[in-house]
């Protein structure tokens, strides 16, 4: 049931708010009957089909919840030793293993083993990272690069964490680049051995988890060479370490102190004429013969690369799904918090008011909480998709390359959503959200690089651009930016843009809307199909429109590259804006499939938050190309602080749904009895 607790708090420096004019509770709309949550229901609505799952990971975590309390006063050293011996304890248990085939020990299903990384990442994110370099990462390319003679060599001992190894991928020079690598395997015919080579200072290997101190193998991704024949960036499994000294030719080194996650021994790596068999290379997709011939099912090279580097998605699915669980985190704490603290006398001379009474406050947490559980049933569809693609359920080459883009683009919304959620929550808690007892400061530190690694997000927003213009071409593999320039100009505006006229999106909507061509001024705001309407306008608009400057700029003799490099920031913002309209739809569609109830009423409310804040936030774009007027621009206004002060009475059993385990939160200043 919504409850509202009056405990106070203990007090930090002051927030400086100035009183609301009226508290949430007095601020509904006359008839609006305010719902109940059912803070178990809804917890299993989230928790979803993995329920079960979710369940062993939430235990595991509270059976290990003094990791979070002892990494800040444990040496690194000491700290890298117990996320290492933790990792091993949770692999016993079968939590890491669910993705792999049952043959191997594993759980046979990757759905699951998305569910049990987002639901570990309520803890301590080494932890995290840690299970992800060695099972998602390190044991993903030896699963879905390597054939059955890898799999039953490595993956029973990675599985139990008997074998611990590295995904070394980016160099000092080239990160997001991975096609420009410079690490080079040469095939010796007369050994019949691969020979790893650093070619240059900036071709090391770097930031590489796992290679500090605890990994024995690495899956290194390096130029292949055969004959003297380039044959692009392939995947070879290499011992780094001997008795756990460095192996014969390799050089380790320490990354040093980070800005965060110091509990994972990130490290680089250098080889110098490195041997090892051939039979060390990963070849699901291309393979060398013992007489020096390469083979592979796939000609195309770009495309090869692009499918190698296709079966790795499961990566930036994880990560986008830990960006949202460390939101929840923070929320959490922000909210229980906020229930509690008093400050200033509002509507009460007896009494200071609660700080989740003042509208600035609603404000700045409630719109946060509704985009959470938007992208949380985003995810929850992002997962269902990789697992129908991983277990072959769906896996066609189109179905691929949408997963791809999906991924790419939650990965993005999930990680910088947790960046600026866990800034706002900890401003929100004044001075006590400064403390480190009270989790923000390694919630801030361990989530700030989720933006960059499995990819900088603006290079994946590229992806996502990539296949809205090009509509997942079979040339889409093998663009890089200045081919898609090329392609869009040459064969694909027309159609871009035929796709994206804004008439047939007025068509589609008279449909579902009233008022016909002024369907943006009559439609009510809290309908759906209005909400959707506005998103899908300003989407198509930006995918046409860029699509005419990337024409219009080779058709005036640019260089492709520079007319790619003038249309970027339209590119990218077409692609955020793309996303911002399937995460509505995946919330929309998951509230049309609940029955009526207090339930349905509760996620109704969140839904409308969030649509109409995306909304209010790019109001200018809109109001720009003509689809909202000044009075109705006020008029979304209104109802986001009218909706706020709708979902105040429910936000503490909101955040009590997402099931975060009360010693997780730790923060006993924080959330105090609340906890």
């Amino acid at each position: 049931m919504a409850t509202q607790t009056t405990a106070p708090g203990t007090t930090p420096p002051s927030h400086g708010e100035e009183p609301a004019q009226e508290p949430a509770q007095e601020a509904a709309a006359d008839g609006y009957v305010q719902p109940d949550v059912d803070v178990e229901a809804l917890q299993r609505l989230l928790d979803g089909r993995y329920a079960e799952v979710r369940a062993l990971v939430r235990r595991n975590l509270v059976d290990n919840a003094d990791i979070l309390t002892d990494a800040e006063t444990m040496s690194r050293g000491d700290y890298r030793e117990r996320v290492k011996d933790l990792i091993v304890e949770l692999a016993a248990t079968g939590q890491t293993g669910m993705g792999f085939p049952t043959e191997h020990g594993g759980g046979g299903d990757p759905g699951a083993s998305v569910a049990a990384f987002e639901t570990l990442a309520f803890g301590d994110l080494s932890v995290l990272v840690k299970v992800g370099v060695q099972f998602g990462l390190f044991g993903g390319a030896i699963q879905q690069l390597g054939t059955r003679r890898h799999h039953d060599e490595y993956l029973p001992r990675l599985i139990t964490g008997e074998l611990l190894g590295c995904f070394a991928m980016t160099e000092t020079g080239h990160g997001s680049n991975v096609q420009a690598l410079g690490t080079v395997a040469t095939y010796d015919v007369e050994a019949g051995e691969f020979v790893i080579t650093t070619t240059r200072e900036d071709a090391r290997k770097d930031y590489i988890g796992n290679a500090a101190a605890h990994g024995e193998l690495a899956v290194v991704f390096a130029q292949l060479e055969v004959g003297g024949e380039g044959r692009g960036v392939h995947a070879f499994v290499v011992p780094i370490r001997v008795d756990g000294e460095p192996a014969p030719g390799v050089r380790i080194e320490d990354d040093g102190l980070k800005m965060g996650l110091n509990g994972v021994d990130n490290g680089r790596l250098w080889f110098d004429g490195v041997r090892v068999p051939r039979e060390a290379l990963l070849n699901r997709f291309a393979d060398v013969s013992e007489a020096g011939v390469y083979e592979s099912p796939i000609d195309n090279p770009n495309r090869r690369f692009f499918t190698m580097l296709g079966t790795l998605v499961t990566g930036r699915v994880s990560v986008g799904a830990a960006g949202i669980s460390a939101s929840k985190v923070a929320l959490a704490i922000a909210v229980k918090y906020a229930l509690q603290r008093r400050q200033f006398e509002a509507s009460d001379d007896e009494q200071e008011s609660l700080l989740l009474d003042y509208g600035m406050h609603q404000r700045r947490l409630l719109p946060l909480l509704a985009r959470t559980y938007a992208l949380h049933f985003a995810q929850e569809e992002l997962t269902s998709q990789l697992h129908d693609v991983l277990t072959g359920a769906a896996d066609d080459e189109q179905t691929r390359r949408e997963l791809e883009s999906r991924a790419a683009g939650t990965k993005a919304l999930g990680t910088w959503h947790a960046t600026r959620t866990i800034q706002e929550c900890r401003e929100a808690c004044g001075g006590a959200g400064y403390l480190a007892e009270n989790r923000f400061t390694a919630l801030k530190a361990d989530t700030d690089v989720f933006t960059t690694f499995e990819g900088d997000n603006h290079v994946l927003l590229q992806l996502v651009a990539k296949g809205l213009l090009t509509d997942y071409a079979s040339e889409f593999e093998d663009m890089d930016q200045l081919g898609m320039a090329r392609f869009v100009a040459a064969l694909a505006v027309d159609t871009v843009v035929e796709k994206t006229r804004v008439h047939q999106l007025l068509e589609r909507v008279r449909d579902l809307l009233p008022g016909g061509d002024e369907w943006d001024q009559e439609a009510g705001l809290l309908d759906p199909e209005y909400q959707l309407a506005m998103l899908r306008f300003r989407e198509e608009h930006m995918i046409s429109g860029a699509a005419r400057r990337l024409k219009r700029g080779v058709d005036q003799g640019m260089p492709a590259g520079a007319v790619f490099s003038r249309v970027q920031d339209h590119v990218i913002g077409a692609a955020d804006a793309h996303m911002e309209r399937l995460v509505l739809e995946a919330f929309v569609a998951k509230t049309r499939s609940l029955p009526d109830g207090d339930q349905k009423v509760a996620l109704n409310l969140l839904c409308d938050l969030y649509a109409l804040s995306v909304i209010e936030g790019d109001r200018a774009w809109f109001m720009e190309h003509g689809r909202l007027s000044v009075q109705r621009s006020k008029a979304i206004s209104r109802e986001v602080a009218a909706l706020c002060r709708k979902v105040r009475p429910l936000a503490g059993d909101l955040v009590d749904a997402f099931g975060v385990p009360t010693e997780m939160l730790r923060a006993p200043e924080l959330v105090g009895e609340l906890g």
